[in-house]
């Protein structure tokens, strides 16, 4: 007997749409507003006054959503993968057949210029020298052979590797201010080992566009050095 049971009874909105839609706005501006908060703490431990925060935080979020190109790999992207084929209880392999393209590479504004170019300022401004050199250079060993290129995904690395190497280094070299070279490091130190010296394994990876720091203020360059920050200032 039917009894007219609708039909997932268990999953339902307690609310009208019109209302759904207001929470989901509000929990994106509380979102926005933690990321802001976060920020701004963290420009305030690098020692940069409310101007330079205030253009900074402007500069990374709505840069996040420009990519600028800035050039062309010859790449290739499978038209079907390696299959194994059964005749007759005999097994066969198909090999892959790879398709020749471009792949665009291209630069995010918000999560790889903003935070490289502060890094540049903080090795000028606080005068970092060798021992940030030693510590970016770790960070970008590390994370290069940690990296892992996936299919449809990109240059992979585990989230927490950069900032905690990044934030240790910075401690243990006694460079400078312990926020600015962790900072350093680890933005330099991810955009080098991920990104940059994985640029000929994208190749294989079928992406017709590659953008460094594409995710914005989410991106892994990005986050790493926000991230080694906080842990230093702990």
């Amino acid at each position: 007997m039917n009894g007219g049971w609708p039909r997932h009874p268990l999953l339902h909105w307690p609310l009208a749409w019109p209302f759904v839609g207001l929470l989901a706005l509000l929990l994106l501006g509380l979102i926005v507003f933690l990321q802001i908060g976060v920020l701004g703490y963290v420009y305030g431990k690098l020692g940069l006054d409310q101007g330079w925060i205030l253009g900074l935080l402007a500069a990374s979020i709505l840069g996040s959503g420009v990519n600028l190109p800035v050039a062309r790999l010859r790449s290739r992207r499978p038209l079907w993968p390696t299959r194994v084929v059964s005749v007759f209880g005999l097994r066969y392999v198909i090999p892959p057949v790879w398709v020749p393209q471009v792949t665009v590479i291209a630069v995010n504004v918000g999560g790889a210029i903003v935070p490289t170019a502060l890094a540049a300022y903080l090795v000028v401004h606080d005068h970092l020298g060798p021992g940030t050199v030693l510590a970016t250079g770790v960070v970008t060993l590390c994370v290069y052979l940690a990296a892992r290129p996936v299919q449809g995904v990109g240059i992979v690395v585990p989230g927490l590797l950069p900032p905690l190497l990044a934030a240790a280094m910075a401690l243990l070299v006694g460079d400078g201010p312990v926020p600015a070279v962790a900072y350093v490091a680890g933005v330099v130190g991810s955009l080098l080992g991920a990104d940059l010296l994985h640029l000929r394994r994208l190749r294989d990876l079928g992406a017709p566009v590659a953008s460094i720091g594409g995710a914005g203020t989410f991106d892994g360059i990005f986050l790493s050095g926000i991230v080694a920050v906080l842990i230093a200032s702990l």
